[in-house]
């Protein structure tokens, strides 16, 4: 389940979430299949170079991608945290830039505009300013969006960079941040416990209810300044 529009993004962003690919060159061409039973656009082939040997046992959601939220059939942290490195990023960000995101996403979310009905997330640079935002009726689905658009483009590791997202922050948004090596992930809403516990191990900051002037930061506090 997912809102249609940017799919080569999601497609490319789940694949590389899920580490089936690593590297922009790992993918020969993203296409809508166009055989008759997948009309619609709801199918997608995404043909990777000779070099890349999926392993279909390792596949901890079984390539399926939903807009649930939770688990969502993942394996535990352990074995998350051996296949994506914890982040050693040095970056720093002023408390003000943080609390202008909100407003800058809110201000971009279209759809939800006239809907009231889909989640939303960002990345944005360590300036504060918006490169990239998606809307999905999964927030993890968004999150899949500009993670595939900046991988996509060439440009991981995202590791002077935020990622926003909406709602809550959930244990799979900071494993998705964490294969891209984004640093300091922020919601509009709580945490999950698994989500603080997750990203404490992975050496992100983790940053929930940011909202006006106020923001709770849970994690690695230290890339937070005046």
């Amino acid at each position: 389940m997912r809102t249609p529009g940017h799919d080569e993004e999601l497609a490319a962003g789940f694949l590389f979430t899920e580490g089936i690919i690593r590297h922009r060159c790992d993918i020969v061409e993203i296409a809508h299949c166009d055989q008759a039973e997948a009309r619609f656009g709801n199918t997608i082939n995404v043909f990777l170079t000779p070099k890349v040997k999926v392993d279909f046992d390792r596949l901890t959601r079984h390539i399926f991608a939903s807009s649930s939220c939770g688990l969502c059939g993942k394996a535990t942290i352990d074995a998350i945290q051996r296949q994506f490195p914890p982040i050693k990023s040095t970056l720093h960000i002023r408390a003000r830039t943080m609390e202008l995101l909100p407003d800058k996403l809110r201000a971009k979310q279209k759809t939800f505009t006239q809907t009231g009905g889909l989640h939303a997330a960002a990345i944005f640079n360590s300036n504060g300013k918006l490169l990239v935002l998606r809307e999905d009726v999964g927030r993890h689905n968004a999150v899949d969006k500009v993670i595939g658009h900046e991988f996509l483009k060439d440009h991981l590791p995202l590791d002077r960079h935020i990622l926003l997202v909406s709602g809550r922050a959930s244990f799979e948004i900071l494993q998705k941040a964490l294969a891209a090596q984004i640093p300091v992930v922020a919601a509009v809403s709580a945490p999950s416990s698994l989500a603080v516990d997750f990203a404490r191990e992975g050496g992100q900051t983790l940053i929930g209810f940011l909202r006006g002037k106020s923001m709770n930061v849970y994690t690695h506090t230290d890339r937070i300044t005046d």
